[in-house]
């Protein structure tokens, strides 16, 4: 009897210790999933991403878009219910007002703003929250070849005028004198410089006014030197297509986002050296002298995250302080002001970058294209009238009438949207 209690005894001994041991076994490990951009500041976080993982436990399963299929999958994954993804690189020029209206991103109240300009923070805020964590600001800059306009006997342009002439002088020996982006939606962003420059808007009081005369003197300039002294084929590239055209020598300057500048004297992909590559403030226009200054990139969470303390826990780190010095000194323009003013960064950045950034910020205009939900669909519209103008060298009759038929349709955007006229 007394083994029979004693085995009892061992056995209910052992069925608490494992039942013990079962309660405190570890738990499984957290896992989000992050949708990052093709973009200089996403290729800096997958670098990093393995550092984050051993520090938080947190298990990072991340895929890396380019733009505008990032946009595409967010919106298309949002829209239908399936969505997993808990953290993600945004526009929110682009898809910001669609995203806020559809209720997609979590409000971020417990974020610290301190440390970002007020209007960066603004654009991506709707009520008392804020949805968006400014990420990269970039503004338009003149990358230029300082041996050819050294050869030539050439000072770099100050306006437009200038920038023609110089563009028709460097021209020659296979080497396109201009470039900038000329394909269709791509090209509305730089643009925009070019047209505020004339003393033309896309929207004015949510009204679509690019067919103004200000606005169109604005597009056939832009044509005319695209479509004159720009590489072959320019009505169909964008940046990726033109960095490469610079990077081989054919180049001599291009007008384009200041975010990639690291990439154009990479030397392990260009034919350039670094010394021969200048950055300088876009030239200033008949009627003004404002290059855009966005904030292309932001991050932010998804309202149906089902980890919302790892996504946190994920988006504070990849917009810490840190993380934005370190970026800096990659060249990569961060949005947190104290960026800026690290000593560290303003040694190494380049002076050129670090003078444009001051005359965008004090001068610049805050947009880059239409500030609308429709955006995407309004930046193809507008597309059709700047592949018009590249094709025709800025000479086409027809271009009054598209411009006005693409801006009706904008405004017709615009009111399905509840937006027009400034609602």
């Amino acid at each position: 009897m007394k083994r029979v209690l004693v085995m009892l005894l061992i056995a209910s001994l052992s069925f608490a210790l494992f039942a013990q041991g079962a309660s405190e076994a570890p738990k499984a490990q957290q896992e989000i999933r992050v949708l990052l951009a093709n973009h200089p500041y996403g290729e800096l976080l997958k670098t990093k991403i393995p550092e984050f993982e051993a520090q938080s436990g947190i298990k990072v399963n991340f895929e890396s878009l380019q733009e505008s299929q990032l946009t595409q999958k967010l919106t298309t994954e949002f829209a239908t219910g399936s969505s997993t993804v808990d953290v993600f690189m945004t526009r929110p020029l682009q898809e910001g007002l669609l995203f806020i209206k559809n209720g997609w991103y979590a409000p971020l109240d417990t974020y610290d703003f301190a440390d970002y300009p007020s209007n960066s923070v603004d654009i991506g805020r709707k009520g008392n929250s804020a949805f968006i964590v400014p990420l990269i600001t970039e503004w338009q800059v003149m990358y230029y070849r300082k041996d050819l306009f050294a050869q030539a006997g050439l000072k770099v342009p100050t306006n437009f005028t200038e920038l023609e002439a110089a563009a028709k002088a460097l021209t020659k020996d296979g080497v396109a004198g201009f470039g900038s982006r000329g394909k269709g939606a791509a090209a509305v962003t730089q643009l925009s410089s070019y047209i505020y420059n004339y003393g033309g808007l896309y929207l004015d009081k949510n009204v679509a006014v690019f067919d103004s005369p200000e606005a169109l003197e604005a597009i056939r300039f832009y044509g005319r030197l695209l479509g004159t002294y720009g590489p072959q084929g320019v009505a169909s590239m964008s940046w990726e297509n033109l960095m490469p055209v610079f990077q081989t020598g054919k180049l001599a300057m291009w007008t384009d986002a200041s975010v990639f500048y690291d990439q154009v004297v990479d030397q392990t992909k260009t034919a350039i050296p670094a010394a021969n590559v200048g950055v300088a403030q876009l030239p200033k226009g008949p009627k003004g002298d404002s290059p855009f200054i966005v904030v292309s990139w932001g991050m932010g969470m998804s309202s149906k995250s089902k980890n919302p303390d790892a996504a946190m826990q994920f988006l504070s780190w990849a917009t810490s302080k840190e993380m934005a010095v370190e970026a800096m000194l990659k060249n990569i323009p961060m949005a947190r002001n104290s960026a800026w003013a690290n000593a560290d960064v303003r040694a190494k950045m380049h002076p050129g970058l670090i003078e444009t950034q001051a005359h965008a910020a004090k001068n610049g205009y805050p947009y880059d294209r239409p500030f609308m939900s429709a955006v995407g669909q309004a930046r193809d519209l507008i597309g059709e009238v700047i592949i018009e103008s590249i094709n025709t060298k800025g000479t086409s009759t027809k271009l009054p009438a598209l411009a006005a038929e693409k801006a009706k349709a904008v405004n017709d955007l615009l009111k399905a949207d509840g937006e027009y006229g400034g609602n």
